[in-house]
């Protein structure tokens, strides 16, 4: 219902005095303020801009573009990720609504990989991807800190260094161990990888922060905070396994594809990018990572990612 002008007058002077502010110097400053278009409020010009190639192979402009729309969507199941993160005592239609709008975008992230796999030249790729190293999608931030915001931090952990990890081990401890450090840390010399050194020069201080401070409130931790009833309900529970699964099977999977129809070409190194070795890295039976091991059988978790 849209209010009157006397009203609207008063609702904005109840809202400045909120916040010690003087109604009349906002409304002056309507005056000059300029109307609003799609291509200011959107930033199109900047968005358009931001794509900028290394190399004269138009498929590359495809690579790039296709991992920003990426990070946008990462950005997006963060903030949905966060609002329950940072909701002291989550109602369950709350959680709920959430946890479907990232699946969502997680779907529709999984069912993108044709662009990668279909939409470039292996040729052009096998070209441009040379000047791309040692860079990698292995150094995505957004994605490890939607890991961290996701489940309890032992189950990030490598499988092989989980029995020796607990909640009172310092974070750096378990920064060292977690699975994605054996796609490029070579653990009987303790040597890290360039692709390594470089991601955590960049941004160790910040995940080590998120890490600490999702330790109690990732999505389980919420989940947990569910009354019990809501939380044996069959649909939220098949909500939560559908994310856990797309995320750690069929995005992994569809990645993974993607990669090999390039990587194993017979027309390069059949090496990553990154140096890291990238199938056992990628293929989820190896990674082993599971963001809800309460809610699947002994036997589903057995067989994680065996039948991809």
């Amino acid at each position: 219902m849209t209010l009157d002008t006397p009203k609207l007058i008063d609702a904005l002077e109840k809202k400045f005095d909120a916040i010690n502010q003087k109604t009349d110097t906002h409304l002056e400053g309507l005056l000059w303020s300029k109307p609003i278009t799609y291509w200011d409020y959107i930033q199109t010009d900047a968005l358009l801009n931001l794509q900028t190639q290394r190399t004269i192979l138009p498929d590359e402009m495809v690579f790039i573009m296709y991992h920003q729309v990426n990070e946008l969507f990462f950005k997006m199941i963060l903030w949905e990720i966060n609002q329950v993160c940072q909701c002291e005592q989550p109602e369950t239609k709350f959680f709920a609504e959430r946890l479907m709008r990232i699946s969502r975008y997680f779907d529709m992230l999984t069912n993108s990989f044709d662009i990668m796999g279909d939409g470039m030249e292996v040729e052009q790729y096998m070209k441009f991807r040379n000047t791309l190293t040692p860079a990698s999608g292995f150094q995505s931030a957004q994605y490890r800190l939607i890991e961290f915001a996701s489940t309890d931090l032992i189950n990030l952990i490598d499988h092989r260094f989980r029995a020796t990890i607990d909640r009172n081990t310092p974070y750096t401890h378990a920064f060292e161990h977690l699975y994605w450090q054996a796609a490029g840390k070579d653990y009987k010399t303790g040597e890290k990888s360039f692709l390594i050194l470089e991601f955590e020069r960049k941004y160790k201080a910040e995940f080590l922060r998120f890490m600490e401070e999702h330790n109690t409130t990732n999505l389980w931790q919420k989940f947990k905070q569910l009354p019990q009833a809501d939380q044996k309900n069959t649909e939220l529970i098949d909500a939560m396994r559908h994310y856990d699964r797309t995320v750690n099977i069929t995005w992994v999977m569809g990645h993974l594809n993607a990669a090999k129809k390039y990587i194993e070409s017979g027309q390069g190194s059949g090496e990553a990018t990154g140096g890291s070795d990238w199938k056992k890295y990628m293929h989820p039976k190896y990674q082993r990572r599971i963001f809800f091991p309460e809610l699947w059988s002994e036997e589903e978790l057995k067989n994680w990612g065996d039948n991809c």
